[in-house]
């Protein structure tokens, strides 16, 4: 085994980043795979899915093994999904020693200093986590509506979708969705787009494609798509006072870190509604929009865990700056 390496993972629903990092902060693997999706495939099939991305990895690095695997992943919603999801990698024998967290902490220490305040992740759903330096911690389970969330790239999707449907009957007002994701697909109608995905002509997880094209339309000045995209940034900004206030930081200066897609894109139409509605509401919360792949969060929380020094972290950070 060659010492001193770890493997970090971020498992999102859209895509898994690895990267093979040494104790030195050096990088020296990275490897894209399709998502991890446990609540899809069972924790054992989204294990398995993982399989040939950590070998492409590893052989990258050189190496058969690590010390240390730091995977930060959709669908570890709760200490048993962490503890399950833990021994599921234990059991491949890639690691020595295994640790599981929610993906959106891997936000979280992407883009604080610290580590600690708050994460709002908006990729194809949305989630949000907190802590603080005492170790209070907060999360959402992030299940969808059951568990009543609402957001990111697949709900934009549908309620495009849904109004531009409704527009073409007339069960709904006016709106350019209509003719938008229509043409998106190379469909005729909205309803045609539809009609496809009941079929299974078209895959269901194509909807994500469309936040763009309903920022566009909301950009444009299109009612039915800035109502959708005001919905999101309530969303956004709920979660993340209510998790600022759950870990008593409310009151006193803290970072709110912004990441996943549908917010990297920064948008102004959704942005600069964020933005005033947590100045409002949060007035102490300092705004980032994560500039590095949350993996390098994973990556530090594995360097965290080999004691690696200062110098070290600044110089992973460092190599994703490049």
């Amino acid at each position: 085994m060659t010492a001193s390496l770890l493997l970090a993972v971020d498992g999102g629903n859209s895509k898994t980043d690895l990267a093979v990092v040494s104790s030195q902060g050096e990088l020296l693997a990275t490897v894209r795979g399709p998502g991890f999706r446990p609540h899809t495939h069972g924790v054992h099939g989204a294990v398995e899915r993982l399989s040939d991305s950590v070998s492409a990895a590893l052989a990258q690095a050189g190496a058969d093994k690590v010390n240390h695997l730091s995977a930060c992943l959709a669908g570890a919603d709760s200490p048993e999904d962490e503890q399950q999801l833990e021994e599921a990698l234990a059991a491949r024998g890639w690691a020595l020693s295994v640790r599981v967290q929610n993906d959106t902490f891997a936000l979280l220490r992407v883009g604080s200093a610290g580590g600690h305040g708050v994460a709002v992740v908006c990729g194809a759903g949305i989630n949000c986590v907190g802590s603080n330096a005492d170790g209070r911690t907060l999360r959402f389970p992030s299940l969808g509506r059951i568990t009543g969330d609402w957001g990111g790239g697949w709900e934009l999707g549908n309620e495009a979708l849904w109004h531009g449907i409704r527009a073409e009957d007339g069960r709904g007002p006016g709106t350019v969705l209509a003719t938008a994701v229509a043409a998106h697909f190379g469909l005729a109608t909205a309803l045609d787009v539809g009609l496809a995905l009941h079929r299974g002509d078209l895959d269901g997880e194509r909807l994500n494609t469309l936040a763009p094209v309903l920022m566009d339309a909301a950009e444009a000045g299109d009612a039915v798509a800035r109502e959708i995209s005001d919905r999101l940034a309530e969303e956004v900004v709920g979660m993340g006072e209510v998790a600022l206030r759950r870990v008593g930081l409310l009151d006193r200066p803290a970072e709110v870190v912004l990441g996943g897609g549908v917010l990297t894109a920064r948008r102004a139409v959704l942005m600069d509604t964020i933005e005033w509605r947590f100045a409002e509401r949060a007035p102490f919360a300092h705004l980032i929009v994560a500039d590095a792949p949350p993996v390098l969060g994973a990556a530090l929380y594995g360097l965290d865990r080999l004691d690696a020094s200062a110098t070290a972290h600044d110089a992973l950070r460092a190599a994703y700056r490049t």
